[in-house]
């Protein structure tokens, strides 16, 4: 009894400081992200808005809320310029139906091999630079991405390189993603993330595009499809975090630094975190004998991204931004050495 008595008045005197640090707060602000309560990005999410109040002593009081916790998650740009919520961290590609743009810089398919690639691109790029303008028009300010890390690829056949794609039956999400693996010689299906594993296990798809190896593997997906690519080399997403833009003008300029640096430290800490989780489960599939994991060599994922940037073309011709991602995006890889 003693002990139950101890732990409500530390929970008491816990939510007591809580309240007060909100209390004290001189900058409040409520974000929502594109991820449901409980996902593992969420909660690290949410141990960045605890950082930040950290970093600023209490200044900055940030409440992170779950997908739809107050609009859709496609409606959170409209909502954030509205005054509706103060900011979000959600996959960019979620308001390509406003301009062609969003969906080209939040998955340019095949581009990373590394999420510090696309670190590096937003940071020393032109990244930043380019979303700040594909943004503010809509009220928004791009305080900086992150992202889950590359996504594996599930499949029962083996695939080591863009020739053992010709054919191959693959599931793969409408617009750029299908487009690209047509492009490289697979058969793409259009189904929901639900009916994968049934499709894999009846014969009906040999290969997925779904999301990264851990979860594959938890999910038991690649006990029937036992030759996964990993790392994956064709989807990685990313995940902006931005808010109001007439709200960040009008912070002081520590307290802007304080987001920009937490930002930066949380980014690499998700990568870390997912891709240790990824590593553990990978570990764990090779040492149980049963699945053969595949991993393409620097040559043949050059060979995925020129193919790529070839469907990048034609979603460049849908508007002047578009365009102008484009041209960041071929420039940063030529010079990277990425392409040739």
């Amino acid at each position: 009894m003693k002990s139950q008595r101890l732990k409500l008045l530390a929970a008491a005197i816990g939510a007591t400081f809580l309240s007060q640090v909100a209390a004290a707060a001189e900058f409040e602000f409520k974000f929502q992200s594109s991820d449901p309560a409980g996902n593992p990005n969420y909660e690290l999410q949410q141990g960045w808005a605890e950082e930040l109040a950290k970093a600023t002593d209490g200044r900055v009081s940030l409440e992170l809320l779950p997908v739809g916790a107050i609009v859709e998650h496609q409606e959170t740009q409209d909502a954030i310029a509205a005054g509706i919520i103060d900011g979000h961290i959600t996959d960019t590609s979620y308001f390509s139906g406003k301009d062609a743009a969003f969906g080209l810089v939040a998955n340019p398919v095949g581009a990373w091999s590394d999420p510090e690639q696309m670190f590096d691109f937003m940071e020393n790029g032109g990244g930043h630079e380019l979303m700040n303008s594909l943004l503010e028009p809509y009220g928004l300010h791009f305080i900086g991405p992150t992202t889950p890390g590359l996504e594996a690829l599930v499949s029962k056949v083996p695939l080591d390189g863009v020739a053992d794609l010709k054919g191959v039956k693959l599931r793969a999400p409408e617009g750029l993603v299908q487009q690209v693996f047509a492009a490289a010689g697979a058969a793409p299906v259009n189904l929901p993330g639900s009916e994968v594993f049934t499709a894999l296990d009846k014969g009906v798809i040999e290969a997925a595009d779904y999301t990264v190896f851990s979860t594959n593997q938890a999910q038991g997906l690649n006990d029937i499809a036992p030759h996964p690519v990993y790392p994956g080399f064709h989807s990685m997403p990313l995940v902006e975090v931005s808010m109001n833009k007439a709200k960040w003008d009008a912070l002081p300029d520590d307290i802007k630094s304080a987001f920009e640096t937490t930002l930066k430290t949380f980014s690499r800490h998700q990568v870390a975190v997912l891709a240790e989780n990824d590593g553990e489960a990978v570990a764990a599939a090779k040492a149980g004998g049963k699945i053969t994991v595949h991993d393409w060599s620097e040559e043949e994922r050059a060979k995925f991204r020129t193919i790529a940037i070839g469907e990048w073309a034609k979603v460049a011709a849908r508007s002047a931004n578009a365009q102008k991602v484009y041209d960041t995006l071929t420039a940063y890889l030529k010079e990277k050495g990425l392409v040739k």
